[in-house]
């Protein structure tokens, strides 16, 4: 239960260990949880906090964006 790694695990690393592990548990919360830290400017949390789909699906809505607001202004 308790190997090696897990003695020498410093406590940052293993707070990201634990919220990866949970992020993976629960996709939608890992997007609501990033967008919550976006809001702080994090944008790595962001990214990290978001699954590949996620992350294509906010690409696709910034693009969108800006060629509607290229259209329109």
């Amino acid at each position: 239960m308790f190997g090696l790694n897990n003695r020498q695990e410093t406590p940052a690393g293993k707070r990201e260990r634990v919220r990866q592990e949970e992020l993976k548990g629960n996709p939608t919360g890992a997007l609501k949880e990033g967008l919550d830290r976006a809001e702080n400017g994090n944008l790595v949390d962001l990214a990290g906090g978001m699954g590949w789909k996620d992350m294509v699906i906010l690409i696709i809505v910034l693009i969108v964006g800006y060629v509607l607001y290229k259209l329109f202004f």
